[in-house]
């Protein structure tokens, strides 16, 4: 297995991507800021300059590569393997109610033969995350790993966009299927954040809407603790995600950020579905508990390693509700997995509305909000 990477600062550097083509990758991942995305430049580019390669991309709150967070640039990760298939596939979205179906879609387009892991990118709004991994678990089989993002838009929540063989689109969900016994998938999950508050029983939800908290309005409830943060919703959400608790109290180690809120109804619109029997609790943190949460993700995912781990590629999914709690010290998480990762494996990844992998709870594939999630690829020979 080879990695090249390439960081664009302008649609005016396509030319870099020259490089490609003596390359001659089998995938590349491509996470960039929204401009990329808007005009078909750069999908033009890629498949004049690698016809052959699986292109999975998606537009970002901050793109990362080696130990550093950029914004509004483009990060070009080319892969070329040895003895491992790949094959990229996506499907359009037609709303909200259509997650768990396009989900399965894309399942269903993947060969399923050999199939090992899977990389999914979503859109990053109008969607319900949560039924979109439902959908595409339903699909695969049994002993598939499924991770990947939602992507994002720099915090608008307006207008998102993936990158695959429809080439840019903001309609459209994408993933990438590696096939065969000799590429190594391992993954690493883990949060940073605190309780503060007590854990409130969800009494009406529906989906990922939530309308009631120990029978009050959600959105009365939420502005009560937030103080004069309230008057900045639904953005000012981003710093206070809720922990999902099962009806037991017991932690699912799942994270849910605030999407929107409904004035007139008194509800909250979070990123993935809400357990209509669970609890909820409101989190905060520090920037040094988020650092050392991504630590945390870095060392789990170099535990369940099983392979070699030169020349791997580690792709970072974060919050953008981190970048914002930690703002100047941004940089400090990703040196943090680097340090921990490597100088054999080339860091990719991005500032994300959701984040898609396993748990420090859970080997099943879950929809996580505020979370660092590290999906780490290698190959044995």
């Amino acid at each position: 297995m080879q990695t090249t990477q390439i960081h664009l600062k302008s649609l005016d550097n396509l030319a870099q991507l020259s490089s490609l083509t003596p390359f001659k990758p089998d995938l590349i991942v491509v996470f960039g800021a929204v401009n990329y995305f808007e005009s078909p430049q750069l999908a033009s580019a890629l498949a004049e300059l690698a016809p052959a390669s699986a292109v999975i991309g998606c537009s970002t709150a901050g793109e990362i590569a080696v130990d550093r967070v950029y914004d509004q640039s483009c990060i070009v990760s080319a892969v070329k393997f040895a003895n491992t298939q790949v094959q990229a596939v996506t499907t359009e979205i037609t709303g909200m109610a259509d997650s768990f179906d396009a989900g399965a879609r894309l399942g269903q387009a993947l060969e399923k033969a050999n199939l090992t892991g899977v990389l999914i990118l979503g859109t990053g709004v109008a969607i319900n995350g949560s039924a979109l991994v439902a959908g595409l678990e339903s699909s695969l089989p049994a002993g598939v790993s499924i991770s990947g993002g939602l992507a994002a838009d720099a915090g608008a929540f307006k207008q998102t966009w993936t990158l695959g063989p429809a080439g840019s689109s903001d309609k459209h969900i994408v993933a990438v299927g590696f096939y065969g016994d000799k590429v190594q998938l391992s993954y690493g999950t883990f949060a940073g954040w605190e309780p503060f508050g007590p854990a409130r029983k969800v009494t009406r939800c529906d989906g990922n809407v939530l309308y009631e908290l120990d029978g009050s309005s959600a959105l009365e409830v939420y502005k009560r603790y937030l103080g004069d943060y309230a008057k900045d919703l639904p953005g000012s959400g981003l710093l206070f995600p809720f922990a999902m608790l099962d009806s037991e109290h017991q932690k699912h180690g799942i994270f849910r950020t605030i999407l929107a809120i409904d004035e007139a109804e008194g509800s909250l619109t979070l990123a993935g579905d809400i357990d209509p029997n669970g609890y909820l609790e409101l989190m905060h943190s520090s920037t040094d508990k988020l650092i050392n949460g991504a630590e945390t993700a870095a060392k789990t995912a170099q535990k369940n390693h099983s392979g070699a781990s030169d020349n791997a590629l580690a792709i970072l999914v974060s919050c953008i509700g981190r970048k914002l709690v930690m703002g100047d010290r941004i940089d400090e998480e990703v040196e943090a997995v680097a340090d921990t990762l490597g100088k054999n494996t080339t860091i990719t990844g991005y500032y994300s509305n959701g984040e898609i992998a396993g748990t420090e709870f859970h080997s099943e594939c879950r929809l996580h909000n505020q979370t660092m999630t590290i999906t780490w690829i290698s190959e044995n020979q």
